[in-house]
This record gives structure tokens, sequence and C-alpha cells, in this order.
């Protein structure tokens, strides 16, 4: 029993023994064979063609935030009903029950969400200049 395991650690050692030996190679030869010229347009960025203008620390409003986690949460509950979805046989009527009051209760939240105004992407000047023109 005890060989077996240590046939398996050894396999295991040799795997790590080449992946640092790649990792080493890699970092070796690209130090090596990489350009090494610096000057004033080297050192800027450049992306896609397009020369950078004006500061790349912009601000953002809170709520791209809260739309973007709200995105994240909403599509990690997709998985959940994917997963119920791929097991509906075996899961029978307690299953279906179970997976709509799930979807019951994110409908509640999403409905909540929508009423709170955290959907909402206009500034409240705007909504509320948007408001007096449709009276």
């Amino acid at each position: 029993m005890s060989d077996v395991s240590l046939s398996h650690n050894w396999g295991f050692a040799v795997f790590l023994l080449g992946v640092f030996a790649l990792c080493a190679f890699m970092l070796g030869a690209s130090s090596l064979l990489g350009s090494k010229a610096w000057g004033r347009a080297k050192n800027e960025p450049f992306e896609s063609g397009i020369l950078p203008t004006g500061n790349a620390r912009l601000r953002f409003s809170a709520k791209f935030y809260l739309v973007a986690m709200l995105f994240v949460i909403f599509d990690v509950e997709a998985l959940y009903l994917f997963a119920w979805a791929v097991s509906v046989r075996e899961s029978g009527w307690a299953g279906l029950i179970e997976a709509t009051v799930f979807i019951a209760i994110l409908l509640a939240g999403l409905v909540y969400l929508w009423r709170v105004g955290a959907l909402d992407w206009a500034p409240s000047s705007r909504r509320e200049r948007q408001a007096k023109l449709k009276q």
C-alpha cells in the first residue's frame, strides 16, 4: 500500500519540477531575448492602435457597481436553476415546487429593486425633468 502512494508522490514531484523548470525557462528566455531599449514612446501605454488621452483614474458612479453586483447575483442564481433543470426528473414534484418558490423569491427581489430605483441609471435630476415633461 505504501509503494502505491509513494509512486503517486514521485509522479507529482516530477510534475511540479517540470512546471517550475518551464516557468524558469520562459522567464529567462524572455529576459535574454527581450528588447532592452528605453524611450519615451516605448514606455507609453498603447492599446488597439489608440493613443491614450486623459487620465486612467476615471470615477464611476456607485450605480455602476450596484448594477454589476446585481447582475452577478442573478447570474449565479441562474446557475442554480440550470442545475435544477438538469436533474428535473430525479427531483420530481418536490423539486418543481422548490424551484417555483425559488423563482418567486427571485422575482420578488427583482420587483423590490426595481421599485426602490436600484436599476435606474439616470441621475435623479434627469428623472425629475422627465417626470415634469410627461405631466
